[in-house]
């Protein structure tokens, strides 16, 4: 049987405190009342829990549960109530339309991140206990308990019924099994007695005589068949998500940590609360009848075989007999001391008959809701703002399917006496008509008008965009949006209108999942007592939270912020191209972007993606790896070094600079004198030519042509000499290279 409300100081109560059960004697472990205070007996104590239970009963059935119960119909699409005989009685499901377009996306937000919630360090030395109590958390959330199942029960509760509350509790459930062993030897059965979970329930001891033609071969042995009962402890962390009707708050509530009275009722068996370590007797003397639970409105239109289920619950077995028990954190002065603790109060049956009573530290809920109201506990909810829409739409529809349905089937005018009612009656198709006269039916036509309802209908539908922001555009299907515009617009169409739902992340992340993981720490610091061995971040960890800071401060990561995933993933994948271009000039263990920013790069993109296990894809990082990439890693030059080769390499481009400019230079004077000589050799060949033409003498060309050659290569001689020299001078002026390190 579930644990889950111990008498003997187990869920949140503090170790060690003193639990005042009436009609027992006990004393103050704090010590005396101050002077003149007086400590409040059993009766006036149980008097006023009484009247905390029923006014907090009284403002949850009375004001909250009608409406939520009505935003139940609404959400199911049950009959609004002004149906007519003969009309259409369609209704349309805009509360479900608008919820079931809100769950996915909140889903999306919250489970998209690795680490839902993360725990801020409050010292530097407990960085990574703070990294180690995440994902411990976050893994008891998730692997222990149904985290997604728990949220989404949560968040639908919330969209619909103003309230989705989750609850944490440290459950020591017992689970038994029984087996029969046969054959054992006496050293076999005393090891198995030896476990103290183990409890015999039937021993037979047989004789095994071994024989051989009637003779005994062997002494005979004793053999032992066993029937145990093993009970195996399975203390856990506990999360559910409790019904809205079985929760109860007072009526001036403004939060949880500040309410004079926060309640769980709900229906439990006798065999429940008998495990639970309460007294048999004290249970069947008090108990009454659970029955009036029951008649909670919320709680029967949510489930209607509630009703039928307790009027047929004759179980002859009176261990399952249900009764009503109720869980109550309840500010109350009872040691007169002039100020109201907080004490947790388990009551019995409709008379909330006392049977536990504790000092307790906080309230362990988490509540949900999607438009808080200012100074209040509970505010509106999706429902709320979406039901007359509701109505509205359906009553157009309907009188639209009404005019359709006249058109097609119109109403018929008949001359009494004068036609075959029978005839008329037939809605056979082709069926014939007898009259006894032309013209005697007629049929009574009727414009169809429905086409002037559809304006209104899309009139309906901007408005439950502008409360809710749920649209064809945030969903990204309008297509007067998608077509003739440009990728911008529609990003900025899309995002608008979902920034509502985001609104409500921010609020369901701040309200209600803070407060939420704040609780599961605190929880698995007081109550996990042993060491216990996980799997996280690839690697089998022992996990040991007594020494945790239970007051670490509270993170909550949700995928909030403008941007669609795709541009959130272009983003991070130009992020990584940094990350990487910095390590390969700085090296992997750098001060501005290591290996394990690299990797955490990498992994968001994985949870973009959609592949939230990012430890399939990239190994984690941790302290080892980090040694090991120390000890790899290459030396790094002297500072002073990379500074000087830094500065040789700036003279060596300038002077390599200057050379080429020389060079440049030079080779366009040796272009220039070639053409000069050119010119020089060609003008001299044009006059010797003319000579000779004038004169009719013969000149020695050939000899010319030797001198000039020859002062071609003296001139071209002298220029390669410069050349050389420039060279030479350069080197001169160039740094050593030697001490100077590669880059």
């Amino acid at each position: 049987m579930p644990e889950e409300f111990a008498p003997s100081g187990n869920g949140d109560s503090t170790d060690g405190l003193v639990s005042r059960v009436p009609g027992r004697h006990y004393e103050d472990t704090f010590g005396d009342p101050p002077n003149g205070a007086r400590e409040m007996s059993d009766a006036e104590f149980e008097a006023s829990v009484k009247s905390a239970i029923d006014d907090a009963v009284d403002y949850i059935d009375g004001f909250i549960a009608p409406a939520r119960a009505q935003a139940t119909q609404f959400y199911r699409g049950d009959p609004l109530g002004n149906e007519e005989e003969g009309r259409s009685q369609i209704v349309m499901t805009e509360v479900r339309d608008v919820v079931q377009a809100m769950v996915p996306s909140l889903l999306r937000i919250f489970t998209a991140s690795e680490n839902v919630v993360e725990y801020a360090p409050r010292t530097a030395s407990s960085v990574k206990v703070a990294e180690q109590a995440t994902d411990y958390v976050n893994y008891v959330f998730y692997s222990d308990n149904p985290g997604f199942a728990v949220l989404h029960a949560a968040f639908k509760d919330a969209l619909v019924r103003k309230t989705g509350v989750i609850k944490w509790r440290w459950s020591e459930d017992t689970e038994i099994s029984q087996a029969d062993y046969t054959g054992l030897d006496q050293a076999q059965a005393n090891l198995l007695m030896q476990d103290r979970d183990v409890e015999l329930v039937k021993m037979e001891q047989v004789t095994d005589v071994t024989s051989v033609d009637g003779q005994m071969t062997q002494p005979p042995e004793t053999r032992f068949n066993l029937t145990i009962r093993r009970r195996l402890p399975k203390n856990r962390l506990v999360v559910e998500c409790v019904p809205p009707e079985e929760f109860l708050v007072s009526r001036e509530a403004r939060d949880l940590d500040n309410a004079s009275y926060v309640g769980h009722r709900s229906l439990k068996t006798m065999s429940e609360l008998i495990a639970m370590g309460y007294d048999k007797n004290e249970i069947e003397q008090f108990a009454g009848q659970g029955d009036v639970f029951s008649i909670n409105y919320e709680a029967q239109t949510r489930n209607p075989a509630i009703m039928s289920f307790m009027t047929h619950a004759d179980n002859p077995d009176p261990s399952m007999r249900r009764v009503l028990y109720v869980e109550s954190y309840v500010r109350i002065d009872r040691d007169g001391d002039g100020i109201a603790e907080l004490r947790k109060v388990c009551s019995l049956g409709n008379a909330h008959h006392i049977l536990h009573d504790e000092i307790a530290t906080d309230v362990p809920f988490a509540f949900f809701c999607p438009d808080p109201e200012p100074h209040m506990m509970i505010g509106q909810s999706i429902a709320d703002q979406t039901s007359d829409l509701q109505m509205i739409k359906s009553a157009i529809v309907r009188n639209t399917m009404d005019s359709l349905a006249q058109v097609i089937h119109p109403r018929t005018v008949v001359v009494e006496g004068q036609v075959n009612i029978d005839d008329v009656m037939n809605n056979e198709t082709g069926a014939i008509i007898r009259a006894r006269a032309p013209g005697m039916v007629q049929p009574l036509a009727v414009p169809f008008v429905g086409q002037n309802a559809m304006p209104l209908i899309a009139y309906m539908d901007e408005v439950r965009a502008q409360r809710t922001g749920i649209s064809q555009a945030s969903q990204g299907l309008d297509p007067d949006v998608l077509q003739s515009t440009t990728k911008a617009a529609v990003t900025a169409t899309v995002q608008g209108a979902q920034e509502r739902i985001e609104l409500i992340a921010r609020i369901f992340a701040e309200t209600g999942m803070k407060r939420l993981f704040r609780g599961l720490l605190k929880m698995l610091v007081r109550h996990q007592d042993r060491p216990r061995v996980v799997r996280l971040r690839g690697e089998w960890v022992e996990i040991d939270p007594r020494y945790w800071d239970a007051e670490m401060d509270v993170q909550v990561n949700v995928a909030l912020g403008r941007g669609t995933d795709h541009d959130k993933m272009q983003f991070l994948m130009l992020v990584a191209q940094k990350q990487e271009q910095i390590m390969q000039l700085l090296g992997p263990s750098n001060p501005l972007a290591d290996v394990v920013q690299y990797r955490n790069t990498l992994a968001q993109i994985c949870a973009l993606a959609g592949f939230k296990d990012a430890d399939r894809y990239f190994k984690p990082v941790n302290d080892q790896a980090m040694q090991q990439l120390a000890a790899a890693k290459p030396q790094q030059p002297d500072p002073t070094m990379v500074l000087a080769q830094v500065e040789a390499q700036k003279v060596q481009a300038s002077i390599q600079r200057e050379n080429m400019k020389v060079q440049a230079e030079m080779a366009d004077n040796l272009r220039v004198d070639q053409r000069e000589r050119e010119k020089t050799h060609l003008d001299a060949m044009v006059r010797i030519a003319d000579i000779e033409a004038k004169y009719g003498t013969q000149v020695n060309a050939a000899h010319i042509e030797a001198l000039l050659s020859r002062d071609q290569e003296i001139a071209k001689a002298n220029l390669d000499a410069d050349v050389r020299r420039h060279a030479a001078v350069m080197q001169a002026m160039a740094p050593p290279a030697q001490g100077v390190p590669n880059a």
